[in-house]
């Protein structure tokens, strides 16, 4: 019987630890070239359509966006891209 739960309990303990590395992460980015309503959606769907972004709020009046991403998923050099590619560039506001 210990011979299976070594082996069981090895398995539970590396599964958990590799789990414990991922973190949801929340940065702001300041985002260029919004000038109508119609601009923060094409921003939040740029942005949403990343694999690992989780949540986007995009202020037209403060021209930013708050983005929650999973970091093991995407990385804000990502995140910067997909904005910039869809006509809006962004910088990381620290």
């Amino acid at each position: 019987m210990k011979r299976f739960i070594v082996p069981i309990a090895f398995s539970v303990s590396m599964l958990s630890a590799t789990m414990g590395f991922a973190a949801e992460k929340t940065v702001t980015l300041a985002v260029k070239n919004m000038y109508c309503a119609s601009c923060p959606y094409i921003v939040k769907k740029s942005l949403m359509g990343i694999s690992g972004v989780d949540k986007v709020d995009v202020s037209f009046e403060k021209k930013i966006a708050i983005v929650s991403f999973e970091d093991t998923k995407t990385n804000v050099e990502a995140l910067t891209k997909a904005t910039t590619n869809a006509g809006y560039p962004s910088k990381i506001v620290q």
